[in-house]
C-alpha cells in the first residue's frame, strides 16, 4: 500500500468495520455504513449551518475546536428548558449524545474537525423562540 498525504480540510475520512479507512472526496451523503471525519474551515455562521439543529440518530458525535472558538448548542429536551451551551476554544472537544439535536456558532473564523456515523442524520430549520 502507497502512504500519500492526506489534505484534511477538504477531504472526508470513512473509518470501515474491519479496521479499513479510505480517504475520498467529501460527500454529505448520511446513508454510507462507517465513520466519517471531517474537518474544516469555517468563517461564517452560515459555513455551520448555525440556522439548523442537526442529529445523529446511529451514534454519538465528537466536535472538536482545532483552531479559533466555537459554542455548541444542545437543543432542549422538554419544553421550556434553555438550550445548553458549550463553549469550545482551541484544542477541546465535546461528545454529543446520540440522538440529541445540536448546532454550532462561531465567535471567529475556526477550523472544526467532527467524528460520527452519518448514517440517518437529519437537518431541521431552527426556529426562534
Amino acid at each position: 500500500m502507497t502512504v500519500t498525504s492526506i489534505e484534511l480540510l477538504a477531504s472526508s475520512i470513512r473509518l470501515h468495520q474491519g479496521g479499513k479507512i479510505h480517504a475520498g472526496k467529501r460527500t454529505m451523503d448520511s446513508d454510507q455504513d462507517g465513520w466519517r471525519l471531517t474537518a474544516f474551515h469555517a468563517k461564517t455562521d452560515a459555513d455551520v449551518h448555525a440556522d439548523h439543529w442537526e442529529v445523529h440518530p446511529e451514534a454519538e458525535e465528537v466536535v472538536s475546536c482545532l483552531i479559533g472558538k466555537i459554542r455548541l448548542y444542545l437543543r432542549p429536551e422538554r419544553a421550556g428548558q434553555e438550550e445548553e451551551e458549550i463553549r469550545l476554544v482551541a484544542g477541546t472537544a465535546a461528545i454529543v449524545p446520540r440522538g440529541r439535536w445540536h448546532r454550532i456558532e462561531l465567535d471567529i473564523p475556526s477550523n472544526i474537525m467532527v467524528v460520527t456515523l452519518p448514517r440517518g442524520s437529519r437537518l431541521e430549520k431552527r426556529t426562534e423562540a
